[in-house]
């Protein structure tokens, strides 16, 4: 009994290693495709999950264009002008060429800056001349709206008011939501310059030019007044005082400068002439 005591205990440990073996061989094979499953299940679900994300793009940017107006020849040189339009607006103008040489660059300088200036405040070609610049002032303001027509549009706006008029009901009422709804570009496209004829005074000729927006008297000048001596200082005082009387007034029923007689009624009666040019 003693001698198989032993034996035994190792009969035993050996049935339980087999019995171990066996039952991992048993349990591995059944273990490796549920973890392949349990495994393949998230994987296939995060490839599903993300979605695609699409971005807007914004229609703006192909609004904008930059437009090169023609060369205007001056006595001092050619005047060329560049604007860029975005939304029908001028947001940026430049002159590409400009009188140079001498005494023209220093003018050129001092103007063009002040001309870009107003043609991006004005939004149209209808801007006041630089003092000094005639010329240059002249050849930009051409410039300026060869550049604009290009756009096809003398004023910004007039594109939109010309669609929403386009949308009215009936053929008629579109028509006057058109003309109506257009404004400020309507107007700008409206804007005429007109000289009336040379008065002669017994002090010398008067000639009045004026620029008319909408029906409106918007700017009146003399490119004629009596000048000399004692001429001088009348026209002087009388012209910007008449000048500010025709805008404010919008007739050339204005009253007359103490003074200047002779300079006022010719001032009256030119301007009337350049009224009746555009029918008022």
């Amino acid at each position: 009994m003693k001698k198989s005591h032993p034996l035994r205990r190792v009969v035993l440990a050996g049935a339980a290693t087999v019995s171990g073996i066996v039952l991992l061989l048993t349990l591995k094979p059944s273990s490796d495709p549920a973890a392949a499953s349990a495994d393949g299940a998230p994987q296939q679900q995060q490839s599903v999950a993300p979605q695609g994300s699409g971005g807007v793009q914004a229609a703006g940017g192909a609004q904008v264009q930059t437009l090169t107006g023609d060369v205007v020849k001056t006595e001092y040189g050619n005047v060329q002008v560049r604007v860029t339009v975005a939304g029908g607006k001028i947001t940026s103008a430049a002159a590409v060429q400009s009188p140079t040489g001498g005494r023209s660059t220093e003018i050129s300088t001092n103007a063009v800056p002040k001309l870009n200036q107003a043609a991006v405040a004005a939004g149209t070609a209808d801007i006041d001349a630089v003092s000094g610049a005639t010329y240059t002032s002249g050849g930009y303001k051409k410039s300026l709206q060869s550049a604009l027509d290009q756009a096809g549009a003398a004023a910004p706006g007039g594109g939109s008011a010309d669609a929403s008029g386009a949308n009215g009901g009936s053929g008629s009422e579109g028509g006057s939501a058109d003309a109506s709804g257009s404004g400020a570009g309507a107007g700008a496209a409206q804007a005429q310059t007109l000289t009336g004829t040379a008065v002669t005074t017994d002090y010398g000729p008067v000639q009045v030019r004026i620029t008319v927006t909408g029906g409106k008297i918007t700017k009146a000048e003399a490119v004629q007044s009596p000048s000399g001596g004692r001429s001088s200082q009348i026209s002087g005082d009388a012209v910007p005082k008449l000048n500010q009387a025709a805008v404010a007034a919008g007739t050339a029923d204005i009253d007359a400068v103490s003074g200047a007689t002779y300079t006022s009624g010719g001032y009256k009666e030119s301007l009337q002439s350049a009224l009746d040019q555009a029918g008022g």
